[in-house]
């Protein structure tokens, strides 16, 4: 059975966030981020659930992961102004990540760029899976994007205290084929033919 993280758990983990203290947190992550030639994880994720994507690194990373964030890592790309540069910069970026995790959500839906990473970072490495972020209230709808259901889904235990990540490779929900992160990471095997 699925364990997939909720809204609610990540929110839980940035409570009280500010404006002020937002910005030292990116400022503080963006130059630590010059220093990294690698990142365990790609995040790819829509701008519009920029309030839950801090708290989700903050789960990925207590599950000891680096974790690479467009606007956290690199503040000096302009999202008003994209440009062949920006997907130059992304590209270089995923050159340097082992894995992307897909962060679907309600917003992910609108994101003309998250299927543009995730398309890009399955033909570069092929390690790339789907971690669903649960809305509080209601349920995500997969059937609408069907080619998520090409790739393997993420669960994330122990949110509260030290988080691990499994990994599901079987396609069908009703079928569990279960890897730790880094097994699967390191591991060629691709998705069961179920």
């Amino acid at each position: 059975m699925a364990i997939f993280i909720t809204e609610g758990q990540v929110r839980a983990k940035i409570p009280g966030i500010d404006t002020r203290s937002a910005g030292v947190f990116l400022a503080v992550h963006a130059a630590i981020s010059a220093l990294r030639d690698s990142f365990d994880i790609f995040l790819s994720h829509s701008i519009d659930d920029a309030g839950i994507i801090l708290g989700l690194k903050r789960i990925l990373e207590e599950a000891g992961k680096s974790v690479y964030i467009d606007w956290v890592d690199d503040s000096d790309l302009d999202r008003e102004r994209v440009s062949g540069k920006t997907a130059e910069k992304l590209r270089t970026r995923m050159n340097q990540c082992s894995t992307l995790i897909y962060a679907y959500s309600q917003s992910s839906q609108q994101s003309r760029w998250m299927p543009w990473e995730l398309g890009y970072f399955d033909g570069l490495k092929g390690n790339v899976a789907i971690l669903p972020i649960i809305p509080d209230q209601g349920s995500l709808d997969f059937d609408k994007e069907e080619y998520l259901h090409l790739y393997p889904k993420v669960d994330i235990i122990g949110v509260a205290s030290r988080p691990s990540l499994f990994v599901n490779q079987s396609r069908k929900s009703e079928i569990a084929n279960y890897k730790s992160f880094d097994e699967w990471r390191a591991g060629p095997d691709k998705l069961r033919p179920d």
